[in-house]
């Protein structure tokens, strides 16, 4: 992993780490609901950030050894990852 993107990943993770206690303490003493969704959406927001994240240091690591790559197997795995990056992103978007 690129040493930038690790720390800032490991950063991202303790942030939701704390966001994720908050939302449970929030749930145990029955805070007011509209409060709850809003940490909810804050925790999963954040997930955005580290999956963006990861993304990122894929693309910048896997995916630009495998495009230079000679070998048609490899090229076909690396349109496979690549769609199959595309297809999760697309499943996963709120409507």
């Amino acid at each position: 992993m690129i040493p930038e993107i690790k720390s800032r990943a490991i950063h991202r993770a303790k942030i939701l780490q704390g966001q994720l206690k908050g939302l449970e303490k929030m749930i145990d003493t029955e805070e007011y609901c509209m409060d709850v969704i809003t940490q909810s959406l804050a925790i999963q927001k954040s997930l955005g950030s580290l999956n963006k994240l990861l993304v990122e240091n894929h693309l910048a690591t896997h995916v630009k050894h495998k495009m230079v790559s000679k070998d048609p197997k490899v090229q076909k795995q690396l349109q496979e990852e690549l769609l199959k990056i595309y297809e999760i992103t697309q499943n996963r978007q709120v409507k």
